[in-house]
């Protein structure tokens, strides 16, 4: 039982790692699947925020650059031809480029902590714009027919989404790059987009932590209502087992030993009796008249007869003496540290109890007393077997019988 208990609570936990496993797999899918949605979400953000200067930027540039009203501390384009004007009334207005526009726009944006632009290009004419690691691996791959570069960063301890597409050259650009050797159509650089993540971690590490905790909780319920019906069905299969041995080993209509059962429990009082030299007695007892009974009053009355035989017998022993229906209407007893004298004596009493009381039991529906005739036998140094020990008490049985019926005999080796 407690071998069997490890093998179902072994069960129980085999099923719950691979349960974990599963749950680890499906987290692990998720996670992968979440990441990859945070990182589609972030790059159609940096998509739109791209698209968006540009647009700005063509819309500039196809006005040949906005003049804004000089003031104090503002300081012009150095590397525009002429970009400051005088009006008539004596203000200065100064040329704001695309790429002056772009800068400015990005260090508003930086200030409110929102993104950042960054326009750049492998032959800039401002050594500001010039690429970083991320910004130089983009153009590399710009020049090879690339469409866009992105991916995460960290930057003074903080995850960023970095995110970068080409530039090409269009009329307008010719303005300021004609010079440089730009032709209409190539890639002259590119705007990298920058912008922190971290109300999107928020969010991920949010529902990673729900996550783990539903599965961490569901697991510890599954294993404890797996542990509670195993339990259960431990103890259900004890009951079932105890139920099969005891039908495996107890006659059905008396509630001693059966044949099979009380034959196996001779043979090994036999062996230890043999090994440590010890007593052993035997008895054969059988109903007298027995066919009489059941021919007379019923076979109910006779079931009934059984019954209360087996009972008497039952009571008359010690606990650990063994007493069986062999057969029919005969019973065998089995008395370990049993001499023959007190074999006898026994087997008188079981007799006289029987004749003296059985017809008067409550319930017995029979006025003439039952008898039991009975053969004994005690263990001998000649006896290799069991069986030789029961051959003399069946022996001793049908003497008994032969001679009258209720009484006791024994065999002639015995007197």
């Amino acid at each position: 039982m407690h071998s069997e208990g490890s093998i179902y609570r072994r069960f129980v936990l085999s099923a719950g790692l691979v349960f974990l496993f599963c749950l680890i797999i499906i987290f692990a899918v998720v996670t992968a699947t979440n990441r990859k949605l945070i990182y589609e979400q972030a790059k159609t953000e940096a998509r739109a925020l791209f698209h968006s200067i540009v647009i700005t930027r063509k819309w500039n540039a196809v006005h040949g650059g906005v003049y804004v009203e000089k003031k104090a501390g503002m300081i012009s384009n150095p590397y525009l031809d002429n970009p400051d004007i005088t009006t008539r009334d004596g203000r200065v207005f100064t040329k704001k480029n695309p790429a002056l526009m772009t800068r400015e726009i990005s260090a508003y944006a930086e200030r409110e902590g929102l993104f950042r632009f960054h326009i750049t290009s492998l032959n800039p004419l401002n050594p500001d714009n010039g690429p970083d690691a991320f910004e130089t691996a983009a153009l590399g791959l710009f020049e090879q027919g690339g469409k866009e570069f992105f991916r995460s960063e960290q930057q003074q301890g903080k995850t960023v989404f970095r995110y970068m597409a080409p530039l090409f050259v269009e009329q307008e650009c010719l303005d300021c790059h004609a010079r440089q050797g730009y032709r209409i159509g190539q890639v002259r650089g590119g705007i990298s987009v920058t912008f922190g993540v971290k109300d999107i971690k928020k969010i991920q590490d949010t529902y990673t932590f729900i996550f783990i905790a539903f599965g961490g909780i569901s697991i510890l319920i599954l294993l404890g209502i797996g542990l509670y019906f195993t339990k259960r069905l431990i103890r259900q299969i004890a009951e079932a087992r105890h139920q099969i041995e005891t039908l495996a080993i107890i006659d059905g209509l008396t509630g001693i030993f059966n044949r099979r059962h009380v034959l196996a429990r001779f043979s090994q009082e036999f062996e230890r009796a043999h090994r440590l030299k010890t007593e052993l007695g035997c008895m054969m007892i059988d109903i007298d008249h027995f066919k009489g009974i059941n021919d007379t009053y019923g076979h109910l009355v006779g079931d009934l007869i059984l019954k209360e035989t087996a009972g008497i017998i039952n009571a008359s022993i010690r606990t650990y003496d063994i007493v069986g229906r062999y057969g029919g209407e005969e019973f065998l007893v089995v008395l370990p540290d049993t001499n023959f004298e007190n074999t006898l004596s026994l087997a008188e009493r079981i007799r006289k109890n029987i004749a003296g009381g059985l017809h008067k039991k409550a319930g017995v529906p029979i006025s003439d007393p039952v008898t039991v005739s009975i053969g004994i036998s005690s263990l001998s140094a000649d006896d290799l077997s069991a069986n030789d020990l029961f051959l003399r008490a069946d022996n001793s049985l049908y003497t008994a019988k032969r001679a009258g019926r209720n009484r006791v005999a024994r065999s002639a080796a015995e007197h």
